[in-house]
């Protein structure tokens, strides 16, 4: 029998910002607001594919766990031995999950280093590391724009046609630079820009989504949802009136209204109780406003143990990403999108030893692949949308990864 590894918690004093602390180029992350966790190193990975992923992950996760032994001075989500994993949106699609070497944690005034294996406490960075600036050239993705529209105008048809309630189609860029990507000056500049996000990184999935899937902590689950999307000005004013409008959308409340319904239809079977507000509120990020509602829930009392693979597996694919009926949008998806999302709009963030953790949809993300990036953008098609105008909002979407390039 081989000994267990030590895994070891300690708390820390003041450091650097988290994503300035990344000494390696493939870094973990999941930082909102200057809290989170962040990551380096890899001690153990593993790539799953099919129906039964989460529990495939769930499996492994557990057998880890089983060979460490945990010294933590800290306790709280996320301190201890932390799993950051990456879904894919389709089953047949790899998943990714790692167990980093380093983990360096903030919530509040607590801060917390975690590091895996019999060796010194590692040295926490105490300057940020300097970035080369690159420069990119833009491809087209998948479809041209035009193609694209044509999948809307098919997909609006069906809706006419009362196939279907609503339906996300989403479409992809290519960005290329003359050296392979560092994606840390990426992370730091989604934080600074959207700092209301969470600015993820795992195994070369990178981006800032405005939405978390779920947050598992003591009992208590969460999840915020986002559907319903209006493109800012950059004028106060205009976009005070842009936004007024957005709230007062039929259209828009519709697609909103599908998307909580499907959180909550979800959630259910697993709480005593759950809260969903009677109206959205307007999220603001710098280059959109999303309509917003956070639906919460207290996970029931019961003899079995329910942690964030559970959720996932019900919660996943959301309305928001995916439509409604469910199972017929993502048929829709596949027959009529003609692209291959990989782990864009599936489930990114970690989960710790109890089975807590925080996971968003990887929503204004791009995929990084040696000196390549391919960047996604996805719209809600419902009853009324025209294609030229959820063009628009791809492309609007599209402008959080552009900017941080």
């Amino acid at each position: 029998m081989s000994p267990l590894v030590p895994v070891t918690t300690n708390r820390i004093g003041a450091h650097l910002p988290l994503l300035q602390l990344l000494p390696d180029a493939h870094p973990y992350s999941w930082v909102r607001g200057g809290e989170g966790l962040v990551g380096w190193g890899e001690y153990a990975s593993i790539r799953v594919s099919g129906k039964d992923r989460f529990d495939q992950v769930r499996t492994w996760w557990h057998q880890q766990l089983e060979t460490f032994t945990v010294s933590n001075a800290v306790h709280g989500s996320g301190t201890g031995p932390v799993l950051f994993t990456s879904f894919s949106f389709d089953r047949n699609e790899e998943s990714i999950a790692v167990i980093p070497k380093v983990i360096i944690g903030k919530k509040g005034e607590n801060s917390w280093i975690t590091w895996i294996g019999d060796v010194p406490q590692p040295v926490v960075p105490g300057n940020a590391p300097n970035f080369v600036n690159q420069s990119f050239d833009w491809h087209e993705g998948t479809l041209t724009e035009a193609q694209w529209e044509s999948r809307v105008a098919q997909a609006i048809a069906k809706i006419d046609k009362s196939e279907i309630d609503k339906v996300v189609l989403a479409r992809d860029l290519i960005a290329t630079t003359a050296k392979e990507i560092d994606v840390r000056p990426i992370l730091n500049s989604l934080a600074a820009n959207y700092p209301s996000t969470w600015v993820f990184s795992v195994a070369g999935l990178v981006g800032a989504t405005p939405e978390l899937l779920l947050r598992l902590s003591r009992g208590m689950v969460t999840s915020r949802v986002l559907a319903g999307t209006i493109p800012k000005t950059g004028d106060d004013e205009r976009d005070l009136a842009l936004a007024g409008s957005l709230a007062r959308s039929s259209k828009d409340l519709e697609e909103h209204e599908y998307a909580v319904r499907s959180v909550a239809e979800a959630l259910e079977p697993f709480c005593s109780s759950t809260n969903v507000p009677e109206a959205p509120f307007v999220l603001h990020l710098a280059n959109v406003m999303h309509l917003a509602t956070d639906v919460t829930g207290a996970l029931l009392e019961s003899k079995h143990y329910v942690d964030a693979f559970a959720l996932l597996n019900s919660l996943h694919p959301s309305a928001a990403v995916c439509g409604t009926p469910r199972n017929i949008a993502f048929d829709v998806i596949d027959e009529i999108e003609g692209m291959n999302r990989g782990r864009y709009a599936g489930p990114v963030g970690w989960i710790d030893a109890r089975g807590d953790g925080e996971l968003g949809i990887a929503l204004r993300s791009g995929q990084v692949s040696g000196n390549e990036i391919r960047i996604f953008a996805g719209c809600g098609i419902v009853a009324g949308s025209d294609p030229a105008v959820e063009l628009a909002e791809s492309s609007a979407k599209f402008s959080a990864m552009k900017s941080a390039l």
